[in-house]
């Protein structure tokens, strides 16, 4: 008899601490109450129950910028820090030399044409470089075309029928600097006003890792400008003109989500590609433990950007319904969001079980080896 009552006696005892049993996290329930009636020193949260498609919330938008709006740079203008390379043709007598000895040696005039190619000049530190016989001219600001002239015009009246022509030996004010995870770093060229910043990224070789770890970072002006390259790459209508003096960085920034509750695993995972459904993530995670799990209290915690501040969101989906894997598959995860699978409301009566056979199971072993 003592036996009996000291058997319902330890069952009482264990079923009032059913309770406070080691747990995974919250179940639905009090995931819900918390979010309508939130405990004292209990952060709040805003709950979204994802019942149909008008709740489902939109995917990611591309972020816009005002590197796209900006109207395109001329890619022929000189700068300092240029290499030019100036010939100047000449019909008769030449400034420079060759039809001047001809006159001093043979007496004649010499009306053949002559060229001259200067020695590389450098566009100094102020945009200003020196041309013999004409002097110091501004070239930074003006094109290859407009420097000739100006040259052309310095030599009018000392020679007869001077042609310039001038070519970019190295450009310095024509390019963008590639840096980062690129094939090729350094300085790229550009050869037209054309290029973009996926021209440019494949001119450089391209990205050394997988394209959907990669951000794609431009420096312009002061302004930074930052996207996917994978979202580049699906969405080429997003893609911006790349413009002399910009900095591209590739970085790697891998996504990646975290499965905590009561799931087959806890762990962070990373986006296997750029985007990503709920329902792609929940068969990452493995699902809902049969034994511990509620598929029917499925959460996504996220921060979502409200008037220029973050506002705490759950978002819960019942996986018990059928509609709701329709609605999972249009559900895109986030960079950072966390997917909770709740303890089902058997989940303590499972452990209080386990704890009885843990307490019991050795009693009657050592009873039974006893007799």
């Amino acid at each position: 008899m003592f036996r009996g009552v000291s058997l319902v006696s330890v069952c009482a005892a264990a079923l009032t601490g059913c309770a406070s049993l080691p747990s995974s996290g919250p179940t639905g329930t009090e995931i819900r109450q918390a979010a309508v009636a939130p405990k004292a020193g209990q952060y709040p949260f805003t709950l979204v129950e994802v019942v149909n498609a008008e709740m489902v919330p939109p995917a990611p938008a591309i972020a816009n910028s005002t590197l796209a709006l900006m109207p395109p740079r001329p890619t022929d203008l000189l700068g300092p820090g240029d290499v030019l390379d100036i010939s100047v043709y000449e019909a008769g007598v030449s400034l420079f030399g060759t039809a001047l000895k001809t006159i001093a040696s043979t007496g004649a005039v010499d009306t053949s044409s002559t060229a001259e190619k200067l020695p590389p000049v450098r566009v100094d530190d102020f945009g200003y470089i020196q041309v013999p016989f004409v002097g110091r001219l501004r070239a930074a600001g003006h094109t290859v075309h407009e420097l000739q002239g100006m040259i052309q015009n310095g030599l009018r009246g000392m020679s007869q029928d001077p042609q310039v022509l001038i070519t970019v030996e190295r450009s310095i004010t024509n390019s963008v600097i590639v840096a980062g995870e690129i094939t090729r770093p350094g300085r790229l060229v550009l050869d037209t006003n054309r290029e973009s910043l996926i021209d440019a990224i494949a001119l450089a070789g391209g990205y050394r890792g997988s394209a959907a770890d990669a951000v794609a970072r431009v420096q312009r002006d002061g302004q930074t400008f930052e996207i996917r390259l994978s979202d580049l790459l699906d969405l080429p209508q997003h893609d911006v003109q790349v413009v002399p003096g910009d900095r591209i960085t590739l970085v790697s920034r891998p996504q990646s989500f975290s499965v905590l509750g009561a799931p087959n695993k806890a762990e962070e995972i990373r986006f296997p590609r750029s985007n990503l459904s709920l329902a792609e993530a929940v068969a990452l995670a493995g699902g809902a433990n049969p034994n511990a799990g509620d598929a029917a209290a499925i959460f996504v915690f996220r921060y979502v950007p409200v008037n220029g501040a973050e506002q705490p969101t759950v978002y819960h989906l019942n996986m018990m319904r059928p509609g709701a894997y329709l609605l999972a598959q249009r559900f895109a995860m986030r960079d950072r969001d966390v997917l909770y699978v709740a303890n089902a409301r058997a989940n303590q009566l499972t452990k209080f079980v386990q704890l009885l056979s843990q307490l019991f199971v050795p009693v009657a072993t050592a009873r039974a080896v006893a007799q």
